[in-house]
């Protein structure tokens, strides 16, 4: 799992050209879209969702329910990851 985290987080890093945060820099339970956490916005969200469903080939649905508790940290969405993938095997 820790492995998916680091992955996740350069992922978010590379996607949104975060060039001054490194993966250490964000903590795993950090609110990505308020200030306290990284303060992303919903074009942020999207581009994520892009580099996501390239990378792990999910199907993430524009407006999903669950999209918002998702993409909430990173632990979520490292748990949302891991589940999508096993729903793949």
């Amino acid at each position: 799992m820790e492995n998916l985290r680091l992955e996740i987080k350069t992922l978010i890093i590379n996607a949104l050209d975060l060039e001054d945060i490194s993966p250490e820099d964000i903590d795993n339970d950090a609110p990505l879209f308020e200030a306290e956490g990284l303060g992303l916005d919903s074009i942020d969200a999207l581009e994520i969702g892009v580099a996501l469903r390239k990378r792990y080939k999910l199907q993430i649905e524009a407006n999903g329910g669950g999209n918002r508790e998702n993409f909430r940290s990173i632990n979520t969405l490292v748990s949302y990851v891991q589940s999508q993938l096993q729903e793949t095997k």
